[in-house]
């Protein structure tokens, strides 16, 4: 589905992915570990064309991602839940969600009925401003939103950060739904383990920006976590 290879990175001077190889197999969870600071989220902004990236290649189903602009990655079927999940505040709940609808390649204008089977606070909620939610409202809604896109792989960057436990359960069950019963690949940025444990297929591990480790979930063994994750 989504294949990463030789890709290079910098800030400045600083360069943050060393030489990245990754594979993430369609219909699978993958899960991007690591400490703070290791590369992870600056991976996810390559992959959605918001760092320019030195060198390397990254392919979705096949195609060329690096020569595409940020506006068209949406329309090739990635949806992306961004770290702190930057929803527009002043903008209705209805309002945020509609502005993936231009992009869907199904080419219908209508919210997906399923986004609030999986989200009914959403539809509950539609006309309340955005900022107006709790942060576990806003996730679902930062979600809700990426999922309008109509995409084959879904993004999240941390999406438990911040939130309630009983709303990271649900968000749990719904990954494992969209991954398990919809069929949609997903690539997760997370650092709670046993979230990890509960939604994910496989795990890959960068430190120092550059993959270390990487296997099926039930191979992380408590050596890595140790060398690895622990704080």
């Amino acid at each position: 589905m989504l294949k990463i290879e030789g890709l290079n990175q910098f800030y400045g001077q600083s360069h943050t992915l060393w030489d990245v190889d990754m594979h993430i197999p369609k219909g699978k969870c993958t899960v991007l570990m690591g400490r703070n600071g290791v590369g992870k989220t600056t991976l996810l902004q390559c992959i959605m064309g918001h760092h320019p990236v030195k060198s390397g290649r990254i392919t979705l189903a096949g195609e060329e991602l690096l020569n595409k602009s940020v506006e068209d990655r949406p329309r090739l079927g990635i949806g992306y839940v961004p770290q702190g999940r930057q929803i527009f505040p002043l903008l209705t709940v209805e309002e945020n969600l509609q502005i993936g609808l231009p992009v869907r390649a199904r080419g219908d204008r209508k919210i997906p009925g399923y986004i609030f089977e999986l989200f009914p606070v959403l539809h509950e909620m539609l006309q309340r401003r955005g900022g107006d939610l709790s942060g576990g409202q806003q996730q679902q809604l930062a979600i809700g939103r990426a999922l309008v896109v109509d995409p084959q792989l879904l993004m999240l960057d941390e999406p438990t950060e911040g939130i309630q436990p009983n709303v990271v359960a649900e968000i749990g069950d719904i990954i494992r739904k969209l991954n398990r019963e919809m069929g949609l690949t997903v690539l997760l940025v997370e650092q709670k383990l046993p979230f990890a444990r509960k939604v994910g297929d496989q795990f890959c591990i960068l430190d120092r920006g550059r993959p270390v480790a990487e296997g099926s979930m039930d191979t992380l063994s408590d050596a890595l976590v140790k060398e690895y994750l622990t704080v």
